[in-house]
């Protein structure tokens, strides 16, 4: 499997589950690297926005940046490996992010197999864009999808971004959330421009601000809170932000 490089291992740690509807829940998050999309404001760049790709990013207008060489971003781990480190954490409730985990879906399913090998009680979450329809295996032993579709305000295409099927067919698993990232009423209005043409429950829509500094995310935030009591949605806020600010590995 690859996964996103951290140090001399893989980007896999115990932290609080940041976002979302389980958002404060101790996990241990596994980091894979590939993505099949490209949001210009992306905070998990290492994972695509690799030497020779046309991609662009917000990051781009800051000193110093430049795009990730492969090598220095990537690390290829056995699923056992993978299976050891995380059994190592002393956490039951594992996240499975990215980048895109989905295009590794074989090695996602054998590293949940492994993992409830040990009898024990485990649950997984998984945080995918929704351009990826799962199959049935890795439907079975997932406990939630975290599904956060991208709105036009990642700086791509609605063709490449949006899969009404797919959309629909997560919806349809009764384990799906779904997450969008808000900039502006504009947003607000795409989002149910989706739901409109998709079976996805306002029961199950989650609004989060945009933002990778708290100064940002305050921006939004109490106008966005009021919108979600509005239009019966959850609001999630970007709890790692807060604590720990725009780092890797917490």
């Amino acid at each position: 499997m690859k996964l996103a490089r951290f140090g001399d291992g893989a980007e896999i740690f115990h932290t609080l589950q940041g976002e979302g509807v389980s958002v404060g829940a101790p996990a241990v998050f596994v980091r894979f690297s590939l993505c099949n999309l490209h949001c210009v404001w992306c905070d998990t760049d290492h994972t695509w926005n690799f030497e020779g790709t046309p991609w662009k990013h917000e990051k781009d207008a800051e000193p110093g940046y430049v795009k990730h060489r492969k090598v220095d971003v990537i690390i290829e781990m056995g699923v056992d490996e993978v299976a050891e480190t995380v059994r190592g954490l002393n956490c039951r409730r594992v996240v499975l992010t990215g980048g895109e985990p989905l295009l590794q879906e074989q090695g996602l399913v054998e590293l949940m197999e492994a993992l409830r090998g040990d009898g024990e009680e485990w649950f997984f979450e998984i945080e995918t864009n929704g351009t990826q329809m799962p199959g049935e295996a890795l439907i079975a032993g997932m406990g939630q999808f975290n599904v956060s579709p991208k709105l036009a305000n990642s700086g791509m295409s609605e063709e490449l971004r949006i899969k009404t099927d797919v959309l629909d067919g997560l919806a349809a698993t009764g384990k799906a959330w779904f997450k969008f990232v808000v900039q502006g009423e504009r947003d607000i209005e795409e989002v149910l421009g989706i739901m409109a043409k998709t079976g996805i429950s306002p029961t199950r829509v989650i609004l989060m601000p945009e933002g990778r500094s708290v100064a940002e995310i305050d921006k939004l935030a109490a106008w966005l809170a009021g919108r979600c009591r509005e239009l019966g949605f959850r609001f999630s806020d970007r709890l790692h932000v807060r604590l720990w600010g725009d780092r890797r590995g917490v």
